[in-house]
């Protein structure tokens, strides 16, 4: 059962410099933050009192350099504990956080720098300052720059470091006692809080107004619909700070109840889950893909890991559908029996593999974990059913930086393996008659900076949001997201095939890493493949190959790059077609793959075809590999 709204005594409106001087009087000696040092060897923490000090100093460095009220800050960093030390500072200031992404080019932040007039830019390191010097002639709004790592020289801009930032700070409380206080003090709920530039899979960046209102309209929401926090949870946090899902479902919701986040990335996750013991964090399906590969490819050691770990999955996933309703639905909710349903023959093997397997992966994710949120992207039903399977409790949703994240949920009670949940509370939804998800509610954005038609055009005559996605129902309220309305591919012969569809066939293929399909105005599919080069090249080493020869890059351990002439081995071929032939099988005749392109790289941020949180930029990349997209077509 929902655990009573009494109980949860942290869904509050307030702004969110309220909020923070709540939690540092009343909850001062909590842990707040706690984060690897810079060597990695050792762990620092604070308390919410002593983090709201810091964020004290620096706000009143930001007063003391010129910063006024409704004036634009920008943060350009890795997730951090300073990246939210800067976002509050600017917040309790009365300024309008900007978020930009730390892969973004010297253009693009021009073009974003200009476009919100930030005053004030927070950087990771000096390492970025080679991006600020090639544009920063253009950037006439940018009067101070603060590193939140290191120090280097001013050359133009003033370049202050963090410990310079405040030490100002201090010395202007000195002189002005009373003026922080009251500046955020005079921050109104209704006031913009942040700019968030859409990365965008087509088009330009619009940068996305959220308020204060807003923003707690969406922690409101997702506190309500999930189970009840203590001071016990903890949050590790490794998404982009600079998207809204990682700081609204994240740190937002943390800092309503109060419980400490812990920092990581995607590089150092597995030690990290080792190290915090994190009780819930957010993903993206991605991740949630490559931890299930990961496992299955320390299980293809030898012949008896292979059978144990194909009869656990299948036992654990038999113990899920028992325990489904005639709709499908299964409860993971903490109180509920994982056997339920199951039979005694059934409960043996299962505690069996749970003993042997399931356990194991559990106590990979720290022993603590309770629960973790997918977004950004469609889970497969698949590999929700596996996770549940081992007792890991995923709740995938689905919303956008327009409307501040999850306005459809699947809740604890209610999971609907291949939906993205339904309407959360306060949030009214409709489909449009040609299949577009229309949203209103609380936690809209306001408009987007500076473009008005943007805005305009966002929205019904009746003040609908609209999405951009096609959804169709799936029991009742549930909702499955059919594809983004730029993603559904159209044939010359009329037919339609959603590109999603035929691109989630492939995220459980030990083979290939992502497929990316096309075809509109052709008369059939095609499909660049991205395969999984770590796996392709352990099957030469399997079979006593060299793979020497054929691994050419390198990132983290993991396999970016390999030698074009890696795909004319015969076993390499017939292992990424009869991927393809399989997936094939679960496709209509006209929305099958009939040609393909095997790409010799990932696709990498870096070059502008994925965004921060995994998703395919199609246009770049159809750009990208023009000539073999022609070629299939030939």
């Amino acid at each position: 059962m929902p655990c009573p709204s009494h109980e949860k005594w942290y869904i509050t409106q307030q702004t969110f410099p309220e909020l923070l001087h709540r939690n540092t009087t009343r909850f001062g000696h909590r842990n707040a933050q706690w984060w690897r040092c810079d060597k990695g060897e050792t762990t620092h923490t604070l308390t919410y009192k002593e983090l709201g000090n810091i964020i004290q100093d620096l706000s009143e460095g930001l007063l003391a350099i010129g910063v006024e009220k409704g004036a634009r800050v920008g943060i350009m960093g890795a997730t951090s504990p300073q990246w939210s030390q800067a976002d509050y500072a600017a917040l309790c200031a009365g300024g309008i956080t900007v978020c930009l992404y730390p892969s973004l080019s010297a253009t693009e932040l021009a073009f974003m720098v200009n476009d919100s007039g930030i005053t004030a830019l927070f950087l990771q390191d000096p390492s970025f300052l080679d991006t600020i010097d090639a544009v920063e002639e253009t950037m006439e709004s940018l009067t101070h720059i603060i590193l939140i790592k290191g120090e280097a020289p001013s050359k133009g801009v003033p370049i202050l470091s963090f410990e310079a930032l405040k030490a100002r700070g201090q010395a202007f409380h000195e002189e002005n006692p009373d003026y922080w206080e009251k500046r955020w003090q005079s921050v109104d709920l209704h006031d913009p809080m942040t700019i968030v530039y859409t990365s965008g899979t087509t088009g330009h960046p619009k940068g996305v107004v959220h308020s204060h209102f807003s923003m707690n309209a969406a922690c409101r929401r997702d506190l309500a619909a999930t189970p009840l926090l203590t001071k016990e949870d903890l949050l590790l946090s490794f998404l982009p700070l600079s998207h809204t899902y990682e700081r609204e479902c994240g740190h937002a919701n943390a800092m309503h109840a109060a419980i400490p986040i812990a920092y990581s990335s995607p590089k150092t996750l597995v030690a990290d889950l080792a190290l915090f013991r994190p009780t819930i964090f957010m993903s993206v399906p991605r991740v949630y893909e490559r931890i299930y590969m990961a496992m299955k490819k320390r299980a293809s050691d030898s012949f008896l890991k292979r059978h144990l770990f194909s009869a656990a999955m299948k036992t654990g996933r038999r113990a899920v559908s028992a325990r489904a309703d005639a709709q499908g639905f299964v409860d993971m909710s903490e109180e509920a029996d994982l056997l339920s349903g199951a039979g005694i023959f059934l409960s043996l093997k299962y505690r069996f593999f749970d003993r042997m397997i399931f356990s194991k992966v559990r106590q990979g994710l720290g022993g603590r974990f309770r629960f973790a949120f997918s977004a950004a992207g469609s889970l497969s039903a698949e590999l929700c059913k596996t996770f549940m399977a081992m007792g890991v409790r995923i709740f995938e949703g689905y919303g956008s930086t327009e409307t501040c994240n999850a306005i459809t949920l699947n809740t604890p009670e209610a999971i609907l393996p291949g939906s993205v949940g339904a309407p959360c509370a306060g949030v009214t939804c409709r489909i449009a008659e040609d299949g577009e998800w229309q949203v209103q509610g609380e936690s809209l954005f306001t408009e987007y900076w500076n473009n008005e038609e943007a805005t305009r055009s966002a929205f019904t005559e009746d003040g609908f949001y609209k999405t951009g996605d096609l959804v169709e129902t799936m029991a009742g309220e549930h909702i499955r997201i059919v594809d983004r309305k730029h993603g559904l591919l159209v044939l010359d012969t009329g037919k339609n095939v959603p590109s999603a569809k035929v691109e989630s066939l492939f995220a459980l293929s030990p083979y290939i890493d992502q497929v990316v399909a096309m075809g509109s105005g052709e008369k059939f599919i095609t499909a660049i493949v991205v395969p999984n080069f770590d796996s392709l090249l352990s099957c030469l080493t399997a079979k006593g190959t060299d793979m020497v020869h054929y691994l050419l890059t390198q990132v983290d351990g993991v396999c970016v790059e390999v030698a074009r002439d890696l795909f004319d081995l015969p076993e390499i071929k017939r292992l990424i077609h009869d991927e393809i032939a399989l997936a094939n099988k679960g496709l209509e005749f006209h929305e099958r793959i009939k040609k393909f392109h095997i790409s010799h790289r990932q696709l990498t941020e870096a070059d502008g075809e994925l965004t921060p949180t995994f998703k395919v930029k199609r246009k770049v990349v159809m750009d990208h590999y023009r000539p073999e997209i022609e070629g299939l077509y030939a």
